[in-house]
């Protein structure tokens, strides 16, 4: 009974902000202050006028065509890296995949200059290279849940394969991969929210609305001098949105893959 009591308020603490944030969506700005929860009378409004003063739609396809190509280079590439440091013999692996597993130490606001830097030499300031490329060629943490998936596969997989005389990208593609698919899910999921959510990189590297992610268009409702927060949670809202669309259809997959990978504590 104590560990339902326990996990009830834990997902109360996680979900109360949320639902605050969607009950003043629906408010006028003289009832955002007010210790009530239901609005008095729901103002649906204010979702219409989030469009009206910010191209917020263009701003959530950018979004969503960073986060598809990310992913998509994610997927690719530590799938590939994984299968290399799981399968393959060669000199220095685990030495090389020990310092590569070693970046996850370093904070991201290190690398944030050094990569301004290389960004600017490459002229891709401002444009949406900036916003692809950096992250499209996989990440330690990627590389690791895939390897550690890989290495959970029978080997008898792969000697089955190579009797055949299939290829060592045959063994990958073909025999191994489709093998992955739970692993493969858990980061294409992980990716997609953590491009959707990054607000940094995107403050850093772009100016123009035309190119802004969702997160930029949500700082830039926020006023000089007054924020309307109805409206800001009402943006704040439609940004969420896809997220939880995501979640909901892969949501089988993706807790499969937590626990196949070990990830869930097991």
């Amino acid at each position: 009974m104590v560990i339902y009591v326990a996990l009830i308020a834990i997902a109360w603490c996680a979900l109360a902000p949320i639902l605050w944030a969607m009950s003043g969506s629906l408010k006028r700005d003289g009832e955002i202050t007010e210790p009530t929860f239901l609005p008095a009378q729901p103002q649906w409004s204010n979702y219409g006028e989030v469009f009206d003063m910010m191209p917020l739609g263009r701003m959530l396809l950018n979004t969503a065509g960073y986060a598809l190509c990310v992913t998509a280079g994610q997927v690719f590439f530590c799938s590939l890296a994984g299968y290399a440091f799981a399968r393959l013999r060669f000199r220095g692996r685990d030495v090389l995949f020990l310092a590569y597993l070693g970046t996850l130490m370093v904070p991201l606001t290190v690398t944030v200059i050094p990569q301004f830097l290389l960004m600017r030499a490459l002229g891709w300031v401002d444009t949406p290279w900036a916003m692809i490329v950096p992250g499209l060629f996989g990440s330690a943490f990627g590389t690791y849940l895939m390897r550690q998936f890989f290495r959970a596969l029978p080997a008898e997989l792969e000697e089955a394969a190579i009797i055949d005389g299939a290829t060592t990208w045959q063994v990958f593609w073909r025999v191994l991969l489709p093998h992955t698919r739970p692993a493969l899910m858990v980061l294409a999921v992980l990716t997609w929210i953590t491009v959707w959510n990054d607000f940094l990189w995107p403050l850093i590297m772009i100016q123009r609305n035309d190119i802004a992610t969702a997160t930029l268009g949500l700082v830039r409702l926020q006023g000089q001098y007054q924020t309307q927060w109805p409206i800001l949670m009402a943006a704040a809202m439609v940004i969420l949105a896809p997220l939880l669309v995501v979640y909901a259809i892969a949501q089988k997959s993706f807790v499969s893959g937590i626990a196949q990978s070990g990830m869930g504590g097991r």
